[in-house]
């Protein structure tokens, strides 16, 4: 009878563990009322864009409606919540570093599987004639197994992340005045014109792989900027990024604010490989909108190798030959990638398949046409063209104004070449020069977009003692040291920037002594990494 009442309560208590819910998914539903009708529909919200709004079912569904259908009631309780985000979102930032941030029903787990343990033990010590060792040892060996089991299968669900907007705002900041971003709900946004500012495009672009498309500035800006997640979940199963899943849109965003697509077209071929692609891994859609589809580990020559070239749609970085602390690049998993040692994961991007992303490890949603929602979208200012078998792109020039390009292509031996331009009402001209003539078309398309850096640069200035940067005002030299009541690991780069937001110098931990004979006057923002902290002071160059 004892033996009996020993195992019931033993695997009642394992029971309990395998059953608990730690809530990793359990949000406040809402009920949402749609206007004119009987119908309701119950979701948490997730974000509002382009007047529509973003719900999350139980079920993890993600729903959108237009902001305009939903209730009075509903619409002041949107209205609300955007109220509250930009009140948490003025307030100071105390987040310095990318790390895993688990439930604390996770701590729960492990107290109850010490207690099971703990029973166990008790069982043994009552029950410690030898023939009963052999029921006993069985008896907890079980427990241990459904404890452990239960315990693993909790956590990973729960594996979850909070990215510090300071971290994303280092990655983007060396090709800062090109990009600009914020931070809105549970999202930062990249805004940018999609036009990389370090190299040429389209150049190298041969055989079948031209659909005479041309790279022209795209609006993501505002409402329609790139959404990084700032709270990435591990996905219960990661989905491929193949020639069936992520076939149209971005699966990531450069951190030269270029999007990055699949390397695969919808067609299953691997782009890079037949030659649609120039030689930084880019080419231009049928909006004319350029974007990568490999990883840009060119980037590296103008940011530092610990800092992310990308971030995934899903929410997490992706690094080249690096690892987030300088050291060489680990064996990677089947999804081209590994958890770092801070417990977060992390892509990395190779110059072989799969290039940068295997298989899509955080939770996205995939819409009816194989794209990650919600994201950024291009707009075409004329009609699609079909590939010109043969050509061969040999330049692609900015005009003097920065309002348009010359593409040069050669084709069966013969030159020709596409001049466009735009202006600020949105009136695009386009002149064909070929062998068998000149035509001139013009389109009626969107108003040119421009980036205004809001840099948080400017608002992240803290007085932390840890880093001491002096003489401050200085005219020629400045000095970077860690103070002596300081436990924040070493300087790795000392960078600075000017108001708005341009890299001006970046130093590494060779030196605490840093040269500015060649900086003009004026005031610009040092910004110290110590690899577990990141500090921001004001510097004014005499």
């Amino acid at each position: 009878m004892k033996h009996i009442f020993s195992l019931i309560a033993l695997l009642f208590f394992c029971n309990l563990l395998s059953a608990h819910d730690i809530h990793y998914n359990n949000a406040v539903l809402h009920e949402w009322t749609i206007k004119n009708t009987d119908k309701s529909l119950f979701a948490s919200y997730c974000m509002s864009k382009n007047g529509e709004v973003f719900l999350q079912k139980k079920n993890s569904e993600i729903v959108k409606l237009p902001l305009k259908d939903l209730s009075e009631k509903d619409q002041l309780f949107v209205q609300q919540r955007l109220d509250k985000i930009e009140t948490l979102n003025s307030a100071a930032l105390v987040i310095n570093e990318t790390k895993v941030q688990p439930g604390s029903t996770v701590n729960t787990e492990v107290l109850v599987i010490l207690l099971c343990l703990g029973m166990a033990m008790l069982t043994f010590y009552i029950h410690r004639q030898k023939k009963q060792l052999g029921f006993l040892v069985l008896l907890v060996c079980g427990g241990i197994i459904i404890s452990v089991s239960a315990f693993t299968q909790k956590t990973s669900l729960a594996l979850s992340s909070a990215t510090s907007p300071s971290f994303l705002d280092s990655s983007f900041t060396p090709f800062r005045p090109h990009v600009n971003t914020y931070t809105s709900g549970n999202y930062y946004y990249v805004e940018s014109l999609g036009i990389p500012s370090t190299h040429t495009m389209m150049v190298g672009i041969s055989n079948r792989g031209w659909q005479q498309q041309v790279p022209v500035p795209q609006c993501y800006i505002g409402a329609n900027a790139w959404p990084i997640p700032l709270n990435p979940v591990v996905s219960n199963s990661a989905i491929p990024v193949d020639s069936s899943h992520f076939i149209r849109g971005a699966i990531a965003v450069a951190v030269n604010g270029v999007p990055i697509f699949n390397v695969y077209t919808n067609t299953g071929v691997d782009s890079y490989l037949d030659g649609q692609l120039d030689t930084y891994g880019g080419h231009c859609g049928r909006a004319d909108d350029y974007h990568y589809h490999i990883a840009p580990l060119h980037l590296y020559n103008y940011t530092s190798q610990q800092l992310p070239i990308a971030f995934a749609l899903d929410g997490y970085a992706v690094y080249g030959s690096k690892e987030p602390n300088g050291t060489n690049m680990t064996a990677l998993d089947i999804n081209h990638g590994h958890f770092g040692s801070s417990g977060v994961y992390h892509y990395h991007g190779t110059a072989a398949a799969p290039y940068m992303i295997a298989k899509m490890v955080g939770q996205v949603t995939e819409d009816a046409t194989k794209q990650i929602i919600p994201q950024a979208s291009a707009t075409a200012v004329r009609p699609p063209f079909t590939p010109l078998n043969g050509a061969l792109i040999t330049a692609c020039t900015p005009n003097a104004t920065k309002t348009g390009y010359t593409l040069k292509y050669v084709l069966n031996s013969v030159t020709d070449s596409i001049v466009y331009s735009w202006n600020n009402l949105g009136k695009y001209t386009f002149t064909y020069y070929k062998a068998s003539g000149v035509t001139t078309s013009t389109y009626n398309g969107f108003t040119p977009c421009v980036v205004k850096v809001t840099t948080d640069i400017k608002t992240e200035i803290n007085s932390s003692n840890d880093v001491l940067v002096y003489p401050n005002p200085t005219s020629n030299l400045l000095h970077v040291i860690l103070s002596q009541e300081s436990t924040n690991g070493e300087i790795q780069t000392v960078s600075i920037y000017n108001l708005e937001g341009q890299l001006i110098l970046r130093k590494s931990n060779d030196t605490n002594e840093i040269n500015l004979d060649k900086i003009p006057p004026g005031t610009y923002f040092v910004q110290i990494n110590t690899g577990l902290k990141q500090v921001t002071k004001k510097l004014i160059i005499q």
